[in-house]
């Protein structure tokens, strides 16, 4: 581990023995108690001159430096006095061998399988990416006397991500060629055997020579053509496809076949001379024929059957120019129940009047047909006495009759669109009594009735409340007058409950106790269940068939009213404040001292504004003024005009 004096083993003499074999040298040279022995020496003065001296040791020491006797007394160089400072550190090892820590980078918290690489591989970076070029090469064909060579057209791809090469040949039709798969994927070595084909070899207008066969180079698609745009190399211009003997001579024959080739002068002559010996008369109007061949023009019309189960029909009408003929097609809707045969005229001269011979040998003129002009959207045509409107048409005939006629089909469209069904909703019989109204409603929306769901949410929130109403008999009775019930709102269900107390009265006749049990009864003014708004101070409400005027509330009914504004606009002092803005100019609005409630509503109720009880008490509540000379609570105006304001 350094220079030759340093040596972990000391010289010695041919006749000395080794120091391994010395048992003083071994006992001396034992384990330090810092470092290891082996690194121990050349670091320490040693303590055993004598036995140096005994063995002809190499080593001796001198100024706390160790120093090879057999070498003239040279001096320890300047490396070998390095490393052992380094030995006297302990661990030095790990310390000569410390990397600066490098920072934590985002990608190094990520999974090793979603860590896209800094400098991405050709199979990840040219994943799917193949370069096409189209290629022919020529092959030789012997004993034929038609052509003595052929071109074979192929797909040239280049797969970058692997730089492998694959050859493909279209399949033609009755070539009697196998075609296909021309050379399977794989590396293809160059022609001077300098590496393999790359796109650096592949160019529109060269020959390229793979395993001894030339293929020119025609062109290229454009994602081939772009890419090499892109790395600004010119991949050069297509050329045109290249046609052998066979295939021109194929293509003419074909043709031939198919009747493609225009028959000469003569032999139309004789075809027309043909034709008239055999006893056709000559064509007719053969101008209008050859001018308007494939020009139809498309109504849409429909014809209202008045007869026992017929039903509106429609159809599309074709008027073919060629030869002044008409076509009427049924346009049956999906699922129209009709059978799927659309013809409903046969393609022919249609006339405005038709009729039928009582006599088959009678012979009679045709009737005036039907002319373009005669079609009009928006009005009715005669078929065989069947009164068809037509109510649309394509763009095609709307523009025939803007050029020739001056007429605008869609001027006289009409919508035909059916308006859609509404089917009447069927009511829910009445209830008849028999368990709750929830129950037999049910019964009737589902075969397999299901108890109704209970709102756990209204239930959690409002048990254990109950609002209670202090109302006395408004039937006009003198027996009645005194007679006190105490109504009871339960509001954990919806809807809500209700029961009727009476309070005992001395000497009324009366016992006191329930009035109405506790369950869900049925508003008699709206037919519906009760609801909590129903109930307030000043409000009439029919229970048991008896009229109960509501006059008190307990405190706690009316604070939960106040703390529900929405639900209890009367609970609200800004809305009853300003149900009071016309009263505003009154001058007894204006005192200080504040209004008597009763002289309030008379006032509410000269202005038109009727105000009850409820809001009475609100009012109190919020604006008072303090108690009047007699006991009676005022209502302090200023507030309350404020409160409009505000």
């Amino acid at each position: 581990v350094g220079s030759r004096p340093f040596a972990l083993y000391p010289l010695h003499s041919a006749v000395s023995k080794p120091p391994w074999r010395n048992k003083a040298a071994m006992t001396t040279l034992g384990k330090s108690r810092s470092v290891p022995s082996l690194l121990k020496l050349g670091t320490a003065p040693s303590t055993f001159s004598d036995q140096q001296k005994k063995s002809g040791s190499a080593i001796s020491y001198k100024w706390d430096s160790p120093l090879d006797v057999k070498r003239d007394g040279a001096l320890t160089t300047v490396k070998a006095q390095q490393l052992a400072e380094m030995l006297r550190t302990p661990g030095w090892r790990l310390l000569g061998n410390e990397h600066p820590s490098t920072p934590n980078l985002p990608e190094d918290s990520l999974p090793k399988n979603m860590i896209h690489p800094r400098a991405a591989p050709a199979w990840l970076k040219h994943d799917k990416q193949t370069l096409r070029f189209y290629a022919h090469f020529q092959e030789s064909v012997i004993e034929r006397v038609d052509e003595n060579s052929r071109i074979r057209n192929v797909v040239i791809c280049y797969h970058m991500e692997d730089g492998t090469v694959s050859i493909r040949e279209p399949k033609v039709e009755n070539s009697g060629i196998p075609q296909g798969a021309f050379l399977k994927r794989s590396q293809v070595a160059r022609e001077d055997g300098d590496g393999f084909f790359g796109p650096d070899d592949m160019r529109c207008g060269e020959d390229i020579v793979i395993y001894g066969r030339k293929y020119h180079i025609k062109s290229c698609d454009r994602f081939t053509r772009w890419f090499y745009e892109q790395n600004g190399i010119d991949v050069g211009a297509d050329e045109p496809d290249v046609e052998d003997l066979w295939r021109k001579s194929y293509r003419f024959k074909m043709s031939a076949e198919r009747g493609g080739l225009p028959l000469s002068r003569s032999a139309m002559e004789a075809k027309t001379m043909g034709k008239y010996v055999a006893g056709k008369a000559p064509p007719k109007n053969i101008t209008q024929f050859l001018v308007n061949d494939r020009k139809v023009l498309r109504f849409k019309g429909f014809w209202d059957d008045a007869t026992m189960y017929g039903a509106r029909m429609y159809f599309v009408i074709h008027y073919y120019l060629a030869d002044n003929t008409v076509e009427i097609n049924e346009a049956h809707a999906r699922n129209s129940g009709r059978d799927g045969y659309p013809v409903f005229l046969k393609r022919g001269p249609l006339h405005k009047k038709n009729h039928l011979q009582a006599f088959p040998g009678s012979l009679t003129a045709d009737g005036e047909p039907y002319m373009p002009e005669d079609f009009v959207v928006g009005q009715a045509v005669d078929v065989w006495n069947r009164k068809v409107m037509l109510y649309d048409c394509d763009d095609f005939t709307r523009n025939f009759y803007q050029n020739y006629m001056g007429i605008d089909q869609f001027d006289g469209k009409i919508d035909v669109s059916e308006k859609p069904l509404r089917h009447r909703k069927l009511l829910p019989p009445p209830h008849n009594g028999i368990g709750s109204h929830e129950d037999s409603l049910i019964s009737c929306k589902m075969l397999a009735p299901k108890a109704p769901k209970i709102d756990l949410v209204r239930l959690m929130t409002y048990s254990g409340e109950t609002l209670r109403l202090e109302a006395i008999m408004a039937n006009s009775e003198p027996e009645d007058a005194t007679r006190r019930m105490i109504i009871s709102l339960y509001p954990e269900t919806m809807p809500i409950t209700v029961s009727v107390f009476e309070m005992q009265a001395r000497n009324s006749g009366h016992m006191g106790g329930r009035f109405a049990e506790r369950k869900r009864m049925t508003n008699p003014d709206t037919g519906k269940y009760f609801e909590l708004t129903d109930f307030f101070v000043g409000q009439t409400v029919t229970i048991a068939s008896q009229p109960l005027r509501i006059v008190k509330a307990d405190e706690h009914a009316l604070q939960f009213m106040e703390a529900r504004p929405e639900e209890f606009p009367m609970a609200k002092p800004e809305a009853c404040a300003k149900r009071l803005s016309p009263l505003a100019g009154e001058k007894e609005m204006r005192d200080e001292a504040g209004i008597n409630p009763d002289r309030l509503k008379e006032l509410a109720a000269d202005h038109g504004v009727q105000i009850v009880d409820h809001e009475v008490i609100t009012l109190l509540r919020h604006f008072n003024a303090g108690v009047a000379e007699g006991g009676t609570p005022l209502i302090s105006g200023p507030r309350v005009l404020q409160a409009i304001i505000g």
